[in-house]
């Protein structure tokens, strides 16, 4: 059965680490067939939410005129949502962050969703990273039947490139691949 994948890249660099990790799960989710779409969300025109309770209050779509609510169908839309982040300070990039409280609108429609996380840091430690994967899980914790399928970590890798000899380029393959 054909899902339709959508890949949300917070890279600040095309071509960076993290940003080449989705490029290897997209192509392994490609390769099985899956219809992929991948965001760059740098690419993108995203406004911090400015708390201003129009969606929350009076069920209106959120009034910003930016390319987050086109995302936000996109999520709503997809079957399986990769969200991908270079690690900073041990969290997760601004550009992700930023789209997470975006969502706000419309989180609940974002319901019964797979969802794959992939990261890439200088930092070596698996542990480490929990804390990145910690702020993902508290946004799935607020949607309605998410599933956690799979986080890729994509550890020791500072410059641009270091990520292509490391073992969890052969993981986002593989594990976009089952998707």
């Amino acid at each position: 059965m054909t899902k339709k994948v959508l890949i949300l890249s917070s890279s600040p660099r095309r071509g960076g680490n993290s940003d080449t990790l989705c490029d290897e799960f997209m192509r392994g989710a490609k390769e099985s067939g899956n219809q992929v779409e991948k965001i760059f969300l740098k690419d993108k025109h995203i406004n911090y939410c400015t708390g201003c309770s129009v969606c929350s209050m009076y069920s209106k779509p959120c009034p910003q005129k930016d390319d987050a609510n086109e995302i936000v169908e996109k999520m709503i839309a997809a079957d399986i949502i990769v969200m991908v982040t270079p690690v900073y300070f041990y969290t997760m990039s601004a550009q992700m962050k930023t789209l997470i409280d975006r969502t706000c609108a419309r989180y609940l429609e974002i319901k019964d969703k797979e969802f794959y996380f992939i990261i890439s840091a200088a930092e070596t430690s698996i542990p480490m990273m929990e804390r990145t994967i910690e702020s993902f899980r508290g946004f799935l914790d607020c949607l309605e039947g998410p599933k956690e399928c799979g986080v890729i970590y994509g550890v020791g890798a500072w410059k641009v490139g270091e990520i292509n000899d490391k073992v969890s380029m052969g993981e986002a393959y593989e594990i976009g691949k089952k998707v």
